[in-house]
């Protein structure tokens, strides 16, 4: 058909590019004139295809057709009008010339919400479904018989721009081209519209924007989100009285508590409070919502909760290299604003005659010229001037955050050659805060149980806020909106800047965890280094699958997978490895796209605490990460209890994780990974290599004090080796140095807490009165701190305690089994009910493949023993619970399949 496409904006240029790839013939473009120098986009598109363009400033005077705005639009010959988006009034001269008539868009399913504004009443008014109409044009009065209508859920936090972006945007496009096509079969029906449920609603203008504190709390936030960007609902408030106009309102105020500045607002039923989440206010029915941006009077957009925090902080210095990119971004402020003369630092983006078109272009031009850094519209609206623009560039692409440098009060400590600058408070919301009543506790120096500091105590309001953040950070954050490499570029990042910091963390990991210090680096920090590098690397590599599925003939099925992200994690982790374990779950949960909320382990807390500090320089967005000291009854219960936590990873006892199971079963059904208790057997066989099997059989017990969840729980020795084997091991454990972890040639450290060492004595005691014969050891050292000796059992019979459980610690358990009996040794090697790991030492490949088959155990050594690494799947058969650290296999634990199949 010979088409007619009156109207303008991005919304009729893609109307207009639509349409002529559906084969129709645009005969004219009519839009409107340029402003400040500036061309609409459809003139634009239009006029590159050398389409007659007009730009008619009006059609009509005193109520009559302009005659030769009449003849030229004649002279086209159209036979359709088609009007996507059009701001003037076309006479019925030329909505009814065509053959076909006129079409047009409306924003609102009609006869709901006729007239100008329509989006801005839609959500006003709480309507629960919105959509668009597509109607045969009548005289300006939106009640045309109905041609096509489509409809939408309308989101609790939609605003005008969400709604548009989401689904009137995109499906109105695809709508008028569907219009279109019934027209041209001759299939286009005409419904005159219903008079029940017709409203009909003004353009909104910002003096009747004024919001009317006398209403529920849900009223007032469709108040502000309808009237969100334009004309923006507005208030009186402060002394003196100043107007405030607010932005970005929601409904989702869960574990948000009213606590910071009042800010007064007359007529309000309660006074604001500026938190640090944003300006809460309250309905009449006490009930509250949350508004997270500010416009003053002289129409700077502020965050709402640096309301009371005055100026911003001075202004960056820019290097040389910044200074280049100053004056790109300088350069596409010229272009998008032709009519300034010069772009200054005063020079503000929208008094310069920039409009929302513009925004979106000023977005991807700096994207390019920054080799993609993540901009929002909204960091447009946040910083109008050129000055204060570049200062928002500038920050972003240091990785600084945006509100500013972050206040972090350490605890400073002269150790290891070096001073060491440790937070001791909670981390929730990219800000290291006290905990609810300020409560605290020690955390202990093993070494001498001295107190090394008092540590933030978390109560369960605290872990409230602390999913808040998680879950506002994952739903309407910049991580959610970032590609995932932009993504694994951050994770990166922080692997970068915790090997810089590599002997500050493994120095803290000695004295907070009694690490052997040259250990903590090599293991407890280098593999956690490790860890986010490997997952860093997958984040761009998280993807689904294209399925064939039976077709639904005579039409055709495409079916594929996405891999999505399962929202806010909460991560458990023990005291033994503090910063790996953290590292093995949060790199994984992180890559995925996912938030956490992680509990250290209470008497460790330190290097998740530094871990917190490093993932603000690193530049993850505020509320990604949260972390949380405190007790498991209280913190981790609540974590595994909470509603808004969709995923529990857990590395602990046996006991604790079936708790945890059956609350996560009894809260919301959300997902679990578990790592759990020990027992792990090594067998060693005759035909060894009996000096590796006496070396790595140390290891395999008292590797990092034995406090490792895949120690050898259990030896299991051939009986013509056995003695050879002990008298060895005795000869190396006498070698053994315990001491200080911080001295270099120290081998064996202190136990990491109390507790446990007085557990260890009680293990040893029994061992000794069920009939086991303590070759050495078995213990406390006479010292300051927590150091128990390195211990061996021998002559262990089946039914004592000492092997069926775990000792975690250094505590060597060995029992024969008679020469060549395989068969007998596996069946006593699997008699538990802990599957974590195993090992076996033969030089007789077919003996070592039959025994790695029939071992129960997640993983097996041969002939070598902790030989973890990142790439590697990690996790436990039976008690010793179930899903995987590390390799591939881990991303699974925090990521959920969606089906999506199309039919065509």
């Amino acid at each position: 058909m010979k088409i007619a496409v009156i109207g303008q904006s991005l919304f009729g240029q893609e109307v207009y590019c639509h349409l002529r790839k559906e084969g129709h013939e645009v005969v004219g473009v009519f839009t409107v004139p340029d402003k400040d120098g500036k061309a609409d986009p459809l003139g634009l598109e239009a006029e590159k295809d050398g389409v007659p363009v007009f730009k008619f400033s009006r059609w009509r005077a005193k109520g009559q057709a302009l005659p030769e705005v009449v003849a030229k639009y004649q002279a086209l010959g159209a036979e359709l009008n088609v009007l996507p988006f059009c701001s003037q009034f076309i006479p019925m001269e030329i909505i009814n010339a065509p053959q076909h008539g006129s079409i047009i868009y409306h924003p609102s399913l009609l006869p709901r919400h006729r007239g100008a504004s329509a989006i801005n009443w839609t959500l006003i008014h709480g309507d629960k479904k919105g959509g668009f109409s597509i109607f045969w044009a009548d005289d300006g009065l939106d009640t045309g018989d109905l041609l096509l209508q489509k409809e939408c859920e309308v989101l609790p936090d939609d605003t005008v721009s969400t709604l548009y972006n989401r689904f009137l945007f995109p499906e109105g496009i695809k709508g008028m081209v569907q219009a279109v096509r019934l027209i041209a079969e001759g299939k286009a029906p005409r419904l005159p519209q219903p008079e029940e449920g017709a409203t009909y609603e003004g353009i909104q203008k910002k003096e009747t924007a004024k919001i009317d504190w006398d209403q529920p709390a849900e009223a007032i936030h469709n108040w502000i989100r309808g009237n969100d960007k334009v004309p923006g609902a507005w208030t009186e408030a402060c002394e003196p009285l100043q107007k405030l106009t607010f932005f970005n309102s929601t409904l989702n105020t869960s574990g948000l508590v009213p606590e910071g500045d009042a800010l007064p607002i007359p007529g309000a039923h309660r006074p604001g409070v500026v938190t640090k989440a944003g300006l809460i206010l309250f309905g009449n029915d006490d009930k509250m919502l949350l508004v997270k941006n500010i416009q003053l009077e002289d129409g700077k957009m502020i965050l709402a909760s640096n309301f009371f925090k005055g100026a911003a902080s001075s202004a960056l210095e820019l290097t040389e290299a910044e200074l280049v990119t100053a004056e790109a971004v300088r350069s596409a402020w010229q272009r998008i604003l032709p009519n300034v003369l010069e772009v200054e630092d005063s020079t503000d983006f929208f008094k310069s005659g920039a409009a929302s078109v513009d925004v979106v272009r000023l977005v991807e031009e700096v994207k390019e010229l920054c080799d993609g850094l993540e901009l929002e519209n909204e960091d447009v609206y946040m910083a109008t001037t050129f000055g204060d623009f570049i200062q928002l560039l500038v920050r972003k692409l240091r990785g600084d955050d945006e509100e500013g440098e972050c206040s972090i009060d350490y605890v400073e400590m002269a150790v290891n050659k070096r001073t060491l600058h440790m937070p001791h408070q909670l981390f929730i919301g990219g800000a290291f805060v006290d905990a609810e009543g300020a409560k605290t506790f020690e955390t202990i120096n093993p070494t001498d149980g001295s107190v090394i500091c008092r540590v933030s105590l978390a109560q369960v309001t605290d872990v409230d806020k602390a999913v808040a953040a998680a879950k506002d950070a994952f739903e309407n954050g910049r991580w959610g909106k970032i590609s995932a490499r932009d993504r694994g570029r951050l994770l990166y990042r922080l692997a970068d800047l915790m090997e810089q910091h590599q002997e500050e963390l493994a120095t803290i990991e000695a004295l907070d965890a009694g690490a052997v210090y040259t250990l903590a680096l090599k293991t407890h920090v280098g593999m956690s280094i490790q860890t986010f590098r490997y997952f860093a690397g997958w984040c761009d590599k998280i993807q689904g699958s294209t399925i064939p599925i039976n077709q639904a003939r005579p039409n055709r099925n495409l079916t594929l997978t996405r891999k999505e992200p399962v929202g806010v994690c909460g991560i458990i982790i023990p005291w033994n490895y503090p910063l790996m374990m953290l590292s093995w779950k949060t790199a994984a949960c992180l890559a995925a796209g996912n938030t956490v909320v992680i509990k250290p382990a209470q008497v460790t807390p330190l290097t998740a605490l530094k871990f917190a500090e490093l993932t603000l320089k690193a530049g993850i967005p505020k509320g990604v990460v949260n972390i949380l000291p405190g007790s498991g009854s209280l913190v981790g219960q609540r974590l595994s209890d909470h509603p808004d936590v969709r995923k529990i990873g857990f590395t602990g006892s046996t006991e604790v994780g079936k708790h945890i199971m059956k609350s996560c079963a009894m809260s919301n059904v959300k997902k679990v990974s578990l790592e759990l208790g020990g027992k792990s057997p090594l067998i060693i066989f005759a035909d060894c290599d009996l000096n590796k099997a006496v070396q790595m059989g140390m290891s395999s017990v008292f590797f990092n004090k034995g406090e490792n969840c895949i120690a050898a729980g259990r030896l299991f020795v051939e009986d013509s080796i056995h003695d050879e084997f002990v008298r060895r091991v005795v000869q190396e454990v006498r070698k053994m140095k315990v001491g200080n972890p911080l001295d270099r040639d120290t081998d064996h450290g202190p136990q990491n807490h109390h507790a446990h060492l007085m557990k260890l004595m009680e293990y040893c005691q029994r061992g000794v009165k069920e009939g086991a014969t303590l070759v050495c050891g078995g213990n406390q050292i006479p010292r300051p701190g927590f150091f128990f000796e390195p211990t061996v059992f021998t002559d262990v019979e089946d039914h004592m305690f000492i092997a069926k459980e775990e000792s975690f610690g250094p505590v060597m358990i060995i029992s024969r089994f008679a020469d060549g009996d395989v068969d007998a040794v596996l069946s006593r090697a699997n008699a538990t009910e802990f599957g974590l790991a195993s090992g076996v030492f033969t030089r007789d490949i077919n003996k070592a493949l039959y025994v790695s088959d029939k071992l129960q155990a997640g993983t097996v050594f041969v002939n070598t023993y902790n030989k973890t690494d990142v790439a590697a799947p990690f996790g436990g058969f039976k008690q010793s619970g179930f899903g995987k650290d590390l390799g591939e296999a881990a991303l699974n634990e925090y990521l959920r399949v969606k089906t999506v199949t199309f039919e065509y």
